[in-house]
């Protein structure tokens, strides 16, 4: 099923519970896959990749929001933020853990031969189409940074 079917559905069924929270949750993702497919020059599709960067993008959003709410001590409008990711996540693939990420930066190191920091394009341009949806590529990027200048 497209995200934006499965949005629909889960729009209506949290319609039918009175779910504030993930009504405003998918709303904002289904107003995020309606920009982004009328941005694209009038296509009007998307692939499953952008699909999962486009909810990716809207999780990081509001991890951001969270974190400033927090830091300025307004934990009363960080919980909403959190409880939206929450909702936001159920979209995404299962994320890998850091050991699992870790294991995937070390074999394309490994195979690719990679020694030090100039190598890293070639790294992260290996691992970014099998890890991208599935792990935060910040995070490999730092991984892979700790490696290479190790």
């Amino acid at each position: 099923m497209a995200l934006q079917e499965q949005v629909m559905e889960e729009l209506k069924a949290a319609m039918k519970a009175k779910d504030t929270v993930a009504l405003e949750s998918l709303r904002a993702i289904k107003s995020a896959l309606l920009i982004a497919k009328t941005d694209k020059g009038g296509g009007g599709t998307m692939t499953e990749a952008e699909e999962i960067s486009l909810v990716q993008k809207l999780v990081k959003q509001r991890k951001d929001s969270a974190a400033i709410f927090t830091e300025q001590g307004r934990d009363d409008l960080a919980a909403p933020e959190l409880e939206q990711i929450a909702v936001l996540e159920r979209f995404l693939p299962e994320q890998l853990s850091q050991d699992e990420i870790l294991a995937e930066v070390q074999a394309t190191i490994a195979a690719l031969g990679a020694e030090s920091m100039k190598d890293m394009g070639k790294v992260m341009a290996a691992l970014k189409p099998r890890l991208q949806g599935r792990a935060d590529m910040g995070q490999v990027s730092a991984l892979i940074k700790k490696r290479l200048s190790a």
